[in-house]
């Protein structure tokens, strides 16, 4: 890690402003909407390509905060993530009111517009839900549920806690990408596995409190009470067009998520010690980006290592790893979705990265077939 910078500088609403950066994304979706015509793209192409571009001039941001600071100094980048759901809940709703009553745009524009809010509920709304649900306060959990709600992905939240955070690195974790596993047979696994584990999970937990799956206590009932009534709203404002909107947007949001999980752990396991024992998480199991302006834009979440780490700590704390610590992503979390797209792309990239990883970290193991394959025994 880097030296710690300044203190109390953080405080500042000054220090915190880039992280405001998705802001700009609701007056650019409404530009998409009144403009119609090929302005419904600008939404991808600012996240995707405008923010890589930015991150070549503005390079790499290594120093970090001191990890000890209190939340009173942290007030201007936690009310960003507070205050994105009910931003994000108008915007998408007065979206679907708007296009179900004007006559300007056809079926692909809507499609293509509905495409870009599924980048704003997906990169920004997903992530701010994945901050804002490893807090304490109960005001951030539940605009954490919201978030989620309006991506239809709300079980992500017990998957997240309860399994990915546990068991990452391990064949029990379903979003630990394999090595060579290509995105687009990783997606339809982790659909299935996330749901599935995420269930399996709150249902042992209130086993062990003598309690039935059924119980009114499992969070699987808040879930889906939320989705229905986003479903519901979006019925209610824009018919079965806005309905259908709304569930594009949702895909297009689970799609980005599972692309970013993706990319954070590829081929990155945990050594298996015998009898179903691993190695504890440790900053080398992320792979780790320090680049400014996709920072900015993802309050931090490429300094995912640290995250890991230390879960609870709040994202302008994060700690950024140097290669000695971390393995280190060739380009920001925009580029590396673009290649993972592109599994024969990927492969070239990130391959010879993990390998050069192993030989760093693990140059005792002689066979990895059985963590390529996932078929070491589960972690008990």
């Amino acid at each position: 890690m880097t030296d710690i910078s300044q203190p109390h500088r953080i405080a500042r609403f000054s220090a915190a402003l880039p992280f405001w950066l998705s802001l700009l994304l609701i007056p650019i979706a409404w530009v998409s909407a009144v403009v119609g015509g090929w302005a419904v793209l600008l939404l991808p192409l600012t996240t995707w390509y405008l923010f890589s571009v930015i991150d070549i001039f503005a390079g790499l941001n290594e120093a970090n905060e001191d990890p000890q600071t209190g939340d009173d100094q942290l007030w201007w980048y936690r009310l960003i993530t507070i205050i994105w759901a009910p931003i994000q809940g108008v915007s998408l709703f007065a979206m679907i009111y708007y296009v179900t009553r004007t006559d300007h745009l056809g079926g692909w524009e809507m499609f293509g517009l509905f495409f870009g809010m599924g980048v704003i509920t997906g990169t920004i709304g997903i992530n701010y839900s994945h901050e804002l649900m490893h807090q304490k306060p109960k005001i951030e959990r539940w605009m954490a549920d919201i978030l989620l709600a309006m991506a239809l992905y709300s079980h992500f939240r017990s998957e997240h806690l309860l399994v990915h955070h546990r068991y990452v690195g391990t064949p029990r974790d379903p979003v630990t990408a394999r090595y060579n596993e290509g995105f687009h047979r990783f997606f339809p696994r982790v659909l299935v596995g996330c749901a599935t584990s995420a269930f399996k999970a709150e249902a042992a937990m209130l086993a062990r409190k003598g309690k039935p799956a059924r119980d009114f206590g499992n969070p699987f009932w808040r879930y889906g009470a939320l989705q229905l009534g986003f479903l519901a709203i979006a019925f209610v404002v824009g018919g079965w067009v806005g309905l259908g909107l709304f569930v594009l947007q949702a895909f297009v949001a689970i799609w980005h998520l599972e692309l970013v999980n993706y990319i954070e752990h590829y081929g990155l396991t945990r050594e298996h010690l015998g009898d179903g024992k691993y190695e504890h998480t440790k900053p080398r199991h992320s792979w780790n980006a320090a680049f400014k302006a996709s920072n900015w834009l993802l309050i931090n979440l490429q300094r995912h290592s640290d995250h890991h780490y230390k879960p609870d700590r709040r994202f302008p704390l994060l700690q950024n790893y140097g290669a000695d610590e971390a393995p280190q992503l060739p380009y920001g979390y925009p580029v590396m979705g673009i290649v993972a797209m592109t599994p024969p792309l990927w492969r070239r990239m990130m391959n010879p990265r993990v390998r050069a990883w192993r030989r760093q970290y693990y140059p005792h193991i002689t066979d990895w077939t059985p963590y390529k394959t996932a078929s070491n025994p589960w972690p008990r």
